[in-house]
């Protein structure tokens, strides 16, 4: 079945088509000649945070600031990409004072967005659209949108679980995936081709002992290894991840060596393109298990990913997260992140259900000719 009417989309302006805190920081390193200078990653929370990246709000709270933002390398592409696929509106929260230079500055950099198409407000949750992109992620957890998709920046790492992105190409892409979500075609590992296949779901779902079933009864798959921050996966027995620190992992990410980053529980986690490219060129499938933020990457980069979002009842995933060798802080994220997660279904290729790892194992192995 085919959608009838055109999907719509608001998008946040402020750090997602126009820089705000970056060039804020620019403005404050110009100004007070910082040593070291101030960095966009020092503003790690939403808002002021009690620390020197406080400055920026000095230069924010100014209406030839507002008027004077420069467009987010690759924005307007990316806008005028997104009106081919979506109707677009624009949903920007500026002070009653600045409203007018927003509305300008708006037109003047992206003219292709209709006038009655920018809405000026903060109640983000009161706007009737199929998507919501924004990087304020209390916009995203009160939206009303069926997909709110958060745009990953250093002051919303501790977001968990949702759908997120890290770049324009990984939304174009999950945009796409909506689009298309009633089509029959699926994706299978027929055909002596080879690919990707990413299990889904929320701590607690079951996903890693079905990926270990899956690799102990097939030759098809080899394991994707994950480099993490998080300290518990210095000694993880299944080889899946690999510790790194968090400066290591950083200098990996501004290298480009990423197919994708994400966060869960306030630990990062990335792969690399050269070790998805190895298992490829080897012949095998690449296994891996992600959120929903690293599956949508990979989409974006390599042909023939395949997502499969595993459910399961909502006891089982409580009693499987209590039982984790983790601290208490992290299982209560793991926790609060559950509802939040199954939205991610809508946006994988096949849905599974967790009974016990054969079981499932003999699902994914039906759906994907395997």
């Amino acid at each position: 079945m085919n959608r009838s009417f055109r999907l719509s989309t608001a998008l946040d302006v402020d750090d997602l088509l126009l820089e705000c805190v970056p060039y804020a920081v620019r403005l404050a390193n110009e100004k007070y000649k910082f040593d070291p200078p101030l960095t966009i990653h020092e503003v790690d929370r939403w808002g002021r945070t009690g620390t020197r990246s406080d400055v920026i709000f000095e230069f924010m709270d100014n209406p030839d600031f507002i008027s004077s933002q420069p467009p987010i390398k690759g924005a307007q592409e990316f806008v005028k990409k997104l009106s081919q696929m979506t109707e677009i509106f624009i949903s920007t929260a500026v002070w009653p004072e600045y409203m007018s230079q927003r509305y300008q500055r708006i037109l003047e950099v992206f003219p292709e967005i209709p006038r009655d198409h920018i809405l000026i407000g903060s109640r983000k949750d009161k706007i009737d659209v199929d998507i919501l992109f924004d990087d304020g992620l209390h916009n995203i957890l009160n939206s009303t949108a069926p997909y709110p998709i958060l745009m990953r920046r250093p002051w919303n790492q501790e977001a968990t679980g949702i759908m997120a992105v890290n770049n324009y190409d990984e939304f174009l892409k999950f945009v796409e995936i909506i689009a298309n979500n009633y089509s029959a075609k699926r994706e299978t590992l027929s055909n002596d081709s080879n690919g990707i296949v990413v299990l889904v779901g929320p701590s607690g779902s079951g996903k890693n002992d079905i990926a270990r079933e899956l690799l102990s009864q097939t030759d098809v798959f080899e394991k994707l290894i994950s480099y993490s921050t998080n300290p518990n996966c210095v000694n993880d027995p299944d080889g899946w991840y690999e510790y790194i620190s968090e400066e290591d992992f950083r200098k990996k990410a501004d290298g480009g060596e990423f197919c994708e980053s994400t966060t869960y529980a306030h630990h990062f986690y990335g792969c690399t393109k050269d070790d998805v490219q190895k298992i490829l060129n080897s012949g095998k499938s690449v296994l891996t298990v992600m959120d929903i933020c690293g599956a949508m990457a990979l989409k974006t980069l390599f042909h023939n990913v395949i997502t499969i979002y595993v459910k399961r009842d909502r006891k089982g995933q409580i009693t499987a997260i209590l039982e984790k060798d983790c601290s208490t802080e992290d299982k209560t994220n793991r926790l609060l992140s559950i509802q939040v997660e199954t939205r991610n279904a809508q946006v994988c290729d096949y849905i599974v259900k967790f009974e016990n790892a054969n079981q499932a194992v003999k699902e994914i192995r039906e759906k994907l000719n395997i």
